[in-house]
């Protein structure tokens, strides 16, 4: 099963020459913030309600080198989070999605 990560298209270009990629909430709250599959549209109105356009990352987690927890975030529900940064070789598709 496939895991999910929303990064605005500016945030992600700073990335591209490398290894590995890191979210701004990994030195915030020491994880990245993901999703599966069926939370992502309630993601992106609850965060992303005012942005033009996203990047989603598909990221197949038996790829990846940090830890996964799947753990409650949001109303209790259960969304997986990354402790530390993501290697690239676990991004698997990076989809432009068009909000507004």
């Amino acid at each position: 099963m496939l895991i999910y990560h929303i990064v605005l298209p500016e945030i992600w270009e700073k990335f591209t020459d490398e290894y590995e990629y890191e979210a701004e909430s990994l030195a915030a709250e020491n994880f990245i913030h993901c999703s599966y599959k069926n939370q992502l549209d309630d993601v992106l109105q609850r965060y992303y309600k005012d942005v033009e356009k996203v990047l989603i990352l598909s990221i197949n987690p038996h790829l990846l080198v940090s830890e996964l927890i799947a753990e409650p975030s949001t109303n209790g529900e259960i969304y997986p989070h990354i402790y530390g940064r993501i290697n690239k070789s676990a991004i698997v598709a990076v989809e432009e999605r068009i909000l507004n």
